[in-house]
């Protein structure tokens, strides 16, 4: 069993920024495959970023620039540092982890909240 556990939302002014954290707890030892998604009021869960592998990252094509995701050695914490934000960057952001991908068999948080205010 594995718990993941999201911390580091808030509330910040346009322009601000904050840092998400992601840790798991369990009997797992590592994932090589890590994100964070997030779901605005009334709209679908997207993901954000993503890092899997030896380190490869891919991000949403409007946070690129802006938001970068990084993880521990140990691979059991991620994080997502997120300068420049913007009122459309509100929502839940949830952590993804996967021993091999992102898939079915991933285990999420229970989410953060962000609040960006204009």
């Amino acid at each position: 069993q594995v718990q993941v556990v999201e911390s580091g939302g808030g509330l910040v002014q346009a322009g601000g920024s904050l840092r998400l954290s992601c840790a798991a707890s369990g009997r797992i030892r590592s994932f090589n495959a890590m994100g964070w998604y997030r779901q605005a009021p009334g709209k679908q869960r997207e993901v954000v970023a993503t890092i899997v592998g030896g380190g490869i990252t891919n991000y949403a094509d409007s946070v690129k620039g802006r938001f970068t995701i990084s993880r521990d050695k140990a691979l059991r914490a991620v994080y997502l540092q997120m300068n420049s934000l913007q009122p459309e960057d509100t929502g839940v952001y949830y952590c993804r982890l996967g021993i091999r991908s992102l898939g079915d068999d991933s285990a999420w948080g229970q989410g953060t909240h962000v609040t960006v205010s204009s």
